[in-house]
């Protein structure tokens, strides 16, 4: 049996509402690659802050996973009208540049080049955002002309006091634009007369590893989520040269698609319970520092075959990393939006799907680096998944994560 790799499937919603107290634009002007490389690093850094939060607020045994890429250049679409205090607060949590039409050059770049990659057909590849504006309301041409024309976001005018109506029609481009992998994004009761605007993002990724599994070298193998817990999941095996580290307590695996353009890097903890003293250590410097430290060599893979599907809901999060005057009814200042009534941002939800099979998806990442020499041939490596793991999956040109998480439970 063939079986189809389907990895990373993720979308991101904001609903930005009124307090209840009270033109089509120009292409992006082309950016460099050092400036791609600027604004993933601001987004890297903000994918493991916000991982951070989420694996300290999650149960030790649940799984996780998100697409930072898609969080960013949603917020990076609010952001673009927010002003004074609000604006500061997001920059500083987003790790976006002060100067608001530099970020949206430099994340409406990144979104181009994403797409560019996909169009090459090496693997399908998508990211694509929509501005859904309460119809007759009065947004600044401005803020419309900027958002449309950096992040060939499509708009469309809907009537939120219909919100059955409108959550249906939001619902269902995210469907189309996640290829049915990401339903009902947008559950009852987020809607409604007070809604003013909804920006959507939607990331969408299925390839084929470089380096294939056989199906019949799949074997139904423990997999220990604890010490004493465990259960049987199927186990992928191959034998090849990988990029690999071993690190102090953890190794790291890069697996790539579409001949190395893409990536997915596994970190993987030498100890079955050793997740808690490697999460902490995930960063964009040790990121960094590991990648550097990865050399080549003959690996001996084994690899659990899984998929899940994870929502958040990032408000309170988001607030407690240190942006709460967005989400105030009263201190928001999204005066770059429109004039006439105070708004803040009421939701953002997030949604995101994997699915990892003999065909297709794994990343890696890990502390100091223990280099492996050039010179003296090495014995291969063993990298057995057998036990929770961290998971990555990045663009190697621009360094951006597209998709993150950890797998603790294959059955969970």
């Amino acid at each position: 049996m063939t079986h189809v790799c389907r990895f990373a499937v993720g979308a991101a919603v904001f609903a930005i509402l009124v307090s209840s107290a009270w033109g089509e634009g120009a292409p992006a002007p082309a950016v460099g690659k050092s400036d791609l490389a600027a604004v993933a690093g601001g987004n890297n850094a903000f994918a493991f802050d916000l991982y951070g939060r989420l694996r300290a607020a999650a149960k030790v045994d649940e799984n996780l996973f998100l697409s930072p890429m898609s969080i960013s250049t949603a917020l990076g679409m609010t952001y673009s009208g927010a002003r004074g205090e609000t604006a500061s607060q997001m920059s500083t949590v987003l790790h976006l540049a002060a100067d608001r039409k530099a970020a949206n050059e430099a994340l409406g770049a990144l979104t181009k080049h994403l797409n560019a990659l996909g169009a090459s057909g090496k693997f399908q590849l998508t990211v694509a955002n929509g501005l859904w504006v309460q119809k007759g309301y009065p947004f600044l041409p401005d803020y419309i002309a900027e958002v449309r024309g950096h992040y060939d976001a499509g708009l469309e005018e809907l009537n939120f006091a219909e919100s059955e109506a409108a959550r249906g029609t939001i619902n269902g481009w995210v469907e189309k634009k996640t290829n049915d992998r990401i339903k009902d994004l947008i559950p009852p009761g987020i809607l409604g007369p007070l809604t003013r605007l909804v920006l959507t993002n939607a990331i969408y990724f299925k390839g084929d590893w470089d380096k294939q599994f056989k199906d019949a070298d799949t074997k139904d193998e423990p997999f220990l989520i604890a010490p004493d817990k465990k259960v049987d999941v199927p186990l992928m095996r191959q034998k090849d040269k990988f990029g690999y580290l071993k690190g102090d307590g953890f190794q790291v695996l890069e697996m790539t698609y579409g001949k190395g353009d893409l990536s997915m890097l596994v970190l993987l903890p030498d100890q079955t319970d050793g997740m808690s003293q490697l999460e902490p250590l995930l960063t964009a410097e040790n990121l960094g520092a590991w990648l550097k430290g990865m050399r080549r060599r003959t690996v001996n893979v084994f690899l659990p075959r899984f998929k899940m599907t994870v929502q958040f809901e990032l408000s309170k999060t988001l607030a407690e990393m240190g942006m709460p005057l967005a989400f105030d009814p009263i201190k928001a200042n999204f005066s770059g939006m429109t004039v006439p009534e105070r708004i803040f941002v009421s939701a953002v939800i997030h949604k995101a799907f994997v699915e990892v099979n003999e065909k297709g998806t794994e990343a890696a990442a890990a502390t100091a680096v223990v280099g492996a020499g050039g010179a003296a041939p090495m014995q291969p490596a063993t990298f057995r998944a057998d036990h929770p793991f961290i998971f990555l999956i990045r663009d190697n040109a621009s360094g951006s994560i597209l998709f993150m998480g950890r797998l603790v439970n294959p059955k969970g």
